[in-house]
């Protein structure tokens, strides 16, 4: 997990990962992180944030917030999803972190960024890199932190189970109560109901 980032450690250099979550939900916002962690820094329990238990992600989460010598995060809301595209707006939160962090090299999970800064782009970079794996984690808990949030104020939609994405009972609240302020208007099966 720190093989990509060993090269740039060696020439005592930092290294941001960058990783988004939500690029599917139909509901609630975007959110890409990139975390600098220190050098040679390693801890076995740090890997994707999708094999992670809820309850282990929270723990790991807090480890990250301790050891990590730096976090960048942005989250995106719905409208400018609705505006730019996912694509779009995925890549202009990474770039947004990259051109800002402290690090001379980017990690980023898939997307191919331009930037003054090194920037390398790892297929599953969130099972192969810590640091990318570390910006997964951070932006899953906060991502779910806000998904429960809504769920308090909208409990007919099931957020806090399906976290915005597209379950059959969320679904069914979309027939039933229609579709509200968090809903992505660009897409299905929202689009089709306008």
């Amino acid at each position: 997990m720190t093989s990509f980032e060993q090269e740039y450690w060696k020439l005592n250099e930092l290294v941001c990962g960058i990783d988004e979550v939500g690029r599917g939900p139909i509901a609630g916002p975007l959110v890409v992180c990139g975390v600098i962690l220190p050098k040679n820094y390693f801890d076995d329990r740090i890997n994707d944030s999708k094999t992670l238990s809820f309850k282990r992600r929270l723990t790991i989460f807090d480890v990250i917030l301790e050891n990590a010598i730096s976090i960048e995060v942005e989250v995106i809301n719905e409208k400018t999803i609705d505006q730019e595209n996912i694509y779009q707006a995925t890549k202009l939160a990474m770039q947004t972190i990259a051109d800002r962090c402290k690090a001379d090299y980017c990690l980023i999970d898939a997307m191919k960024l331009e930037s003054k800064k090194t920037c390398v782009s790892i297929i599953k970079g969130d099972s192969k890199s810590i640091s990318i794996a570390a910006a997964s984690i951070v932006a899953k808990v906060i991502r779910d932190q806000i998904m429960l949030n809504f769920d308090s104020v909208y409990p007919e939609y099931d957020f806090k189970n399906n976290k915005g994405y597209p379950t059959k009972k969320h679904k069914q609240a979309l027939v039933d109560n229609g579709y509200i302020q968090i809903h992505r208007k660009s897409f299905n099966p929202i689009k089709s109901m306008l």
